[in-house]
C-alpha cells in the first residue's frame, strides 16, 4: 500500500527512536521483575518471537491491563455465545492483566502479552497470528501497529474508546504521527461525545468516530453476590464496614490515618483494603501491622474475623463481590493524579461512593454518577475521610446513594448491543453460511459520525 512521504519521514524517525531505547525496555522488564517477579517471565512475547508455524486465523482484541479486561468482559462473553466458531486472542501488557484473563476464561481463548511497537515485533505478531480484525480496547493508540493493520488489510476498531484532555495533551509531540495512524482506523466507538471530541482533535476524521456508550455500563452482576456478601457478614459480625479499592503507593498513608481517624468514631470499624498492584498486597499488611491493628487476609483467611481492624483483598477478580460486603467504598486512584479507577462496579454492586479529585480518566462517568447523587467527591484525603464518617453514621443516606447508582448503571447499559453491530461487517461468516446482508441498523449505526 503507497504511503506518503511524511508519513515514511515520521515512522522511520519513531522506529528508530524506538529501536534506540531497547535497551532500555530491557531495563524495565528487570525493574518491574524486581517488584512483581512475573516481569520477569515470557520475555519472548515482548519481542514477538514465537514457537512453532502461524496460528489459524483469529479474532483479535488488545485490553492494556484488568480495568481493560473487565470493560471488555461482556463484549468477549458475547462473542464466545453468538459466535463460537471464532478463535479468540486476546492480549494485554501487564502480568496482572494476564492473570485477570486467564482467571475469566482460562484457556478457552489464545493470550499473549501485545509486543513492544517495534516494527519488526509488529510484524511478526500480525503474521503470526492473522487476525480477521483488531479489536483495540479504550486507548492504546501504537502507530506502528496501527500502520501495520492497515499494510496487511486488518480492520481495526478503537473500542469503548477514551481519550481525557491530559492524555490528548500527552500526545501533542507524536499527534502528526498518531493522527495519520488513526485515521488507518476503520471505527473509534468513543465512550461519550467529550471522548469522540478529543479523537477528532487527535486527527481522527469525524466520520470514524461513533458514540456508542461506556461498556463498562454492561458489567454483569454476579449472581452470587448476596450469597458472598452473607457469609462475609457470617465471619465478619454484624459492624461497619468500608472498602478501599485499588488503592496506589502514595494513597497508602492517607488510608491508613483515614482508617485510625473513622476507628475513634467507630471503634469496631472494619477496612477491607484492594490494593491495585499485587506486589503492593504484602506491603500494606505491613503498614496496617505496624498500625498497631489485627489483619487477615483473603488468600490465607478467605474470611475476616470478628476481631480483625484490617483485611486485605490479595486476590484479583473479586472486588466487585468485595464491594457488595462494605457499606461505603473509597475507590483510589484519585487522590493522586492518577485519574481514578473503575466507578461503576461499586454502584452496579449498591455500594455508595466517595473518591478524591484527580477523576479525569471516568470525567464522563463520574459526572453522570454525581448529578444522579450516586458519588461524593472529597478535594482531598481529610474531604474524603468526612464524606465516609458521615455516610458511616447515616443508613438512610447510605441507601439513597446506593439506590441512584443502581438505577444509572441499569440505565446506562446498551453499548454492547451497538458494539456488537459494528463488529458484524469485519467478523468472518460462519462457515457454510451465506453472507447476510448488512442490517438498516448496522448501515445506519456505521456510517453515523458522533459529531
Amino acid at each position: 500500500m503507497r504511503t506518503d512521504l511524511i508519513e515514511r519521514l515520521l515512522r522511520g524517525l519513531y522506529s528508530a527512536a524506538l529501536y534506540l531505547l531497547v535497551p532500555i525496555t530491557v531495563y524495565h522488564l528487570i525493574w518491574r521483575g524486581f517488584r512483581q517477579p512475573a516481569y520477569f517471565q515470557r520475555w519472548r512475547e515482548r519481542y514477538a518471537r514465537y514457537h512453532g508455524p502461524p496460528h489459524a486465523r483469529t479474532l483479535w482484541l488488545h485490553a492494556v491491563s484488568v480495568g481493560e479486561v473487565n470493560a471488555a468482559v461482556p463484549l468477549v462473553n458475547a462473542l464466545r455465545r453468538g459466535r463460537p466458531d471464532l478463535r479468540l486472542l486476546v492480549t494485554t501488557i501487564t502480568p496482572t492483566g494476564s492473570e485477570r484473563v486467564r482467571a475469566l476464561w482460562g484457556h478457552d481463548i489464545e493470550h499473549v502479552y501485545l509486543p513492544y511497537d517495534l516494527p519488526g515485533a509488529v510484524g511478526r505478531f500480525l503474521d503470526h497470528y492473522r487476525p480477521h480484525a483488531a479489536l483495540i480496547m479504550e486507548t492504546e493508540l501504537w502507530p506502528n501497529l496501527l500502520f501495520g493493520c492497515r499494510d496487511r488489510g486488518v480492520p481495526t476498531l478503537i473500542l469503548n474508546a477514551r481519550l481525557s484532555e491530559r492524555s490528548l495533551r500527552g500526545y501533542r509531540v507524536l499527534a502528526p504521527l498518531v493522527g495519520r495512524a488513526l485515521r488507518t482506523v476503520r471505527t473509534v466507538a468513543a465512550q461519550s461525545l467529550a471522548d469522540a471530541v478529543r479523537f477528532v482533535r487527535l486527527g481522527a476524521r469525524a466520520e470514524q468516530v461513533v458514540e456508542t456508550g461506556n461498556l463498562k455500563f454492561d458489567v454483569a452482576v454476579p449472581e452470587a453476590l448476596e450469597a458472598v456478601a452473607g457469609e462475609f457478614r457470617g465471619h465478619s459480625g454484624a459492624r461497619p464496614v468500608w472498602i478501599a479499592a485499588s488503592t496506589h503507593e502514595d494513597e497508602e498513608a492517607a488510608v491508613i490515618g483515614i482508617h485510625r481517624h473513622l476507628r475513634a468514631r467507630f471503634p469496631d470499624l472494619l477496612l477491607l483494603w484492594a490494593p491495585r498492584h499485587p506486589e503492593r498486597f504484602r506491603v500494606v499488611v505491613g503498614h496496617a501491622r505496624a498500625a498497631g491493628w489485627t489483619v487477615s487476609t483473603r488468600s490465607r483467611g478467605r474470611w475476616p474475623g470478628a476481631g480483625d481492624a484490617v483485611f486485605v483483598v490479595d486476590t484479583l477478580g473479586e472486588l466487585m463481590s468485595f464491594y457488595a460486603c462494605a457499606d461505603v467504598a473509597f475507590v483510589g486512584g484519585s487522590l493522586q493524579p492518577v485519574g481514578g479507577h473503575n466507578l461503576l462496579e461499586p454502584a452496579a454492586g449498591g455500594t455508595p461512593i466517595v473518591t478524591g479529585p484527580h477523576l479525569h480518566n471516568f470525567e464522563e462517568i463520574s459526572r453522570r454518577l454525581d448529578e444522579a447523587g450516586a458519588l461524593k467527591v472529597g478535594a482531598d484525603a481529610a474531604a474524603v475521610e468526612a464524606e465516609l464518617a458521615r455516610l458511616l453514621a447515616d443508613p438512610v443516606a447510605r441507601a439513597a446513594m446506593a439506590d441512584a447508582g443502581r438505577k444509572l448503571v441499569e440505565t446506562g447499559r446498551g453499548a454492547l448491543a451497538q458494539t456488537m453491530v459494528l463488529l458484524q461487517p469485519v467478523l468472518p461468516p460462519v462457515a457454510g453460511a451465506r453472507p447476510a446482508r448488512p442490517s438498516p441498523d448496522a448501515s445506519a449505526l456505521g456510517s453515523k459520525s458522533a459529531l
